[in-house]
């Protein structure tokens, strides 16, 4: 199987962060995993990646082909990180999969995430939830 280059969790929960950094370690479909407490956080890094303002071949910074986002947030939520997400240079974004987390689901956030063609997940992450986001997005990295 073929790994991500990266993955990126943004999620204000340290318990989910922890729970889903272990999930996907032991799935082994990437050796880079980034956390981030809020969406600015993960914005900030991403534009300054974006700008060539950090070297993106280094093992500390990474361009994530996964972002993992919770909707719910202080600071940034998850649909604020998307509007400001799709500011950044369409080639820089254009081989990232975004995919939004929730602890339940609601008809206007699945509609709002459908709209954008972005995977909505309820939470808990399992390695179910992920493989099906894999085969749907990465086909090549399929079983």
């Amino acid at each position: 199987m073929k790994k991500l280059k990266g993955i990126m969790l943004i999620d204000d929960d340290d318990t989910n962060n922890f729970l889903n950094q272990r999930l996907l370690s032991r799935m082994q479909i990437t050796d880079k995993i980034k956390e981030f407490r809020n969406g600015k956080h993960a914005l900030d890094y991403l534009h300054h990646l974006s700008e060539g303002d950090m070297d993106a071949a280094s093992a500390e910074y990474f361009k994530p082909s996964l972002i993992l986002l919770d909707i719910n947030m202080p600071v940034m939520n998850g649909f604020e990180f998307l509007g400001m997400f799709e500011k950044l240079d369409p080639e820089f974004r254009q081989d990232m999969v975004l995919a939004l987390l929730s602890t339940s689901e609601h008809s206007q956030d699945t509609e709002r995430a459908a709209a954008k063609n972005i995977a909505y997940l309820t939470k808990p992450l399992t390695a179910q939830k992920v493989q099906s986001l894999l085969d749907n997005y990465f086909p090549e990295n399929g079983a």
